[in-house]
């Protein structure tokens, strides 16, 4: 039997290209970050701070990555072009146009100045800083090396944030959860931009892995991980809390060990796992053990 739409033929094209629109972004990827946005949350409440600013914290989570994503997709298409990795992403292959990219870009970027209306006067006050930085760091690549660890500090935003809207501040504790997220992620980042190294040189595009060489730029991955693994020690021990937490982080140093043992300078085969699966799992568990730690 053939059902009619009640929606009108412009709208029905939007809700067929949601799900491509979701796939430009790589929505899965938000994996990384939101899981410690939630970290944040439940550190700065205590405990469970209420629906309503657990549904506004993940709608601005959500605006402000598709902001950043959306831009960075656009900003960088003529690479993704050219580079046999990124060849297949929307934009190259027209899948998506320009000027879609742009409304994803507005719609996105209103979504989350109205979310953080929502929340509290200092977040609605550092909605310009947090979207100014998520899309001018996809420029970073053209004028530094530091690109990568740029790219760490926009996740570490994410944190910080749930702090700033559960609180209405931003104290030093938020501030080491940020540092442990920016050298974990800018970590990963490097490792996974070594895939690019020869495409990196041609192009005259910065990294890590272009200004020091592969086998280089992976043990700095590993002194950002060591970073990382300890300051969230460190967090865990200022803020007092229990057995559960320190599980967690436990598995998050097996986890990151794990991670760059997959990858070698020469067999860097194994980068799509260290990027995606580990990473996933560092962030998703510890979430899980923070949570008990703060409840039970």
């Amino acid at each position: 039997m053939q059902t009619t739409s009640i929606l009108p033929p412009r709208a029905r094209v939007i809700a067929g290209k949601i799900p491509l629109y979701l796939s430009s972004i790589r929505i899965w990827e938000a994996l990384f970050a939101t899981p410690f946005a939630y970290i944040g949350m439940v550190l700065a409440a205590d405990g469970w701070p209420g629906w309503h600013l657990f549904i506004w914290l993940t709608v601005a989570l959500m605006g402000v990555r598709t902001l950043g994503m959306s831009a960075n997709r656009l900003i960088h298409a003529k690479e993704d072009a050219l580079n046999p990795r990124t060849a297949n992403r929307h934009l190259p292959q027209g899948i998506l146009k320009s000027g879609e990219v742009v409304g994803m870009i507005l719609v996105s970027g209103a979504i989350f100045v109205f979310a953080a209306y929502q929340l509290n006067s200092l977040a609605l006050i550092l909605t310009p800083v947090a979207a100014g930085y998520v899309i001018l760091y996809s420029y970073a690549k053209y004028f530094t090396w530091a690109c990568n660890l740029m790219l760490g500090w926009a996740l570490a935003m994410a944190p910080a944030g749930a702090w700033i809207a559960v609180t209405g501040n931003l104290p030093p504790q938020a501030v080491l959860l940020s540092l442990v997220v920016a050298t974990w992620a800018g970590g990963f980042d490097i490792i996974y931009g070594c895939t690019d190294y020869e495409f990196d040189k041609e192009q005259g595009i910065h990294s890590v892995s272009g200004k020091f060489g592969v086998a280089t730029a992976l043990w700095i991955a590993r002194g950002m991980h060591l970073l990382s693994v300890s300051a969230l020690l460190a967090l865990g021990l200022w803020l007092n809390l229990g057995y559960f937490f320190y599980l967690g982080w436990a598995i998050t140093v097996g986890l990151l060990i794990y991670e760059n043992s997959l990858v070698k300078p020469d067999d860097l085969s194994k980068v799509g796992v260290a990027f995606f699966r580990m990473n996933s799992y560092v962030s998703v568990q510890l979430l899980f053990f923070t949570v008990l730690a703060v409840v039970l």
